[in-house]
């Protein structure tokens, strides 16, 4: 226990949101073993994230001094959705985001959605557990390598893609012909070769294959 932690006067309350009980077994044990801090709800996902805040944030409630947020969470809501739910709130509890996702569309889309921090599942605990502690105290708390990510994209910004143009990557990914992407999307073949266009622009590429590598090493969307 450090000295932090024994001056403490009340443990930090957390409330842990993962859709796999065995993660949240394991951080709330590592909380508890860490001291100072004390895990006071979970939940499977957004939806029931947000019921068991209501709860916890009520007049009999216990109170949450940190949100611990995982991103993709099965076919509940997910964690960006939940995040940008949550922060919304007046008095709302900081959200950190603890996840296995260091993708550029990831750690943006958390950020933009209001997380106060970004950490990965392997990191040590004593780093997780400073960032916690960070986040709490309206700190901004990201993992070193997610901090050079987003210095990296500060100082070469480059042409950003639109919601759409990312999503007709992440189809072109899969292996889709223009014609299985217009009708996933709704929109005419023709509208798929415009956005193909811009997407290739601003790339700097010329070709699907090009497009589909530039995006994976630049972390626009993930590989599956």
């Amino acid at each position: 226990m450090s000295s932090t932690d024994s001056g403490d006067e009340t443990p930090l309350r957390i409330l842990l949101v993962d859709d796999h009980p065995v993660v949240r077994r394991g951080l709330r044990a590592m909380f508890e073993d860490h001291g100072g801090m004390r895990v006071v709800g979970e939940a499977a996902d957004g939806t029931q994230a947000l019921q068991v805040l209501a709860g916890l944030l009520g007049p009999e409630g216990s109170g949450v001094d940190i949100v611990l947020m995982d991103l993709q969470m099965g076919a509940g809501m997910d964690g960006v959705a939940a995040t940008e739910r949550i922060t919304a709130q007046p008095s709302a509890p900081p959200v950190l985001v603890l996840t296995t996702y260091d993708t550029d569309a990831d750690i943006l889309a958390a950020v933009e959605a209001g997380a106060s921090g970004y950490m990965l599942k392997d990191a040590p605990p004593e780093e997780l557990c400073h960032a916690v502690r960070a986040a709490a105290r309206g700190e901004t708390a990201l993992a070193p390598h997610v901090a050079a990510r987003l210095l990296g994209r500060l100082r070469t910004p480059g042409p950003a893609l639109s919601p759409r143009e990312v999503e007709i990557l992440g189809l072109l990914a899969r292996g889709l012909a223009n014609r299985a992407i217009a009708r996933e999307l709704f929109i005419s073949e023709a509208t798929v070769k415009t956005h193909l266009v811009h997407v290739y622009d601003k790339l700097g590429v010329d070709s699907r294959t090009a497009a589909v590598s530039a995006a994976l090493e630049r972390g626009i969307i993930r590989s599956r």
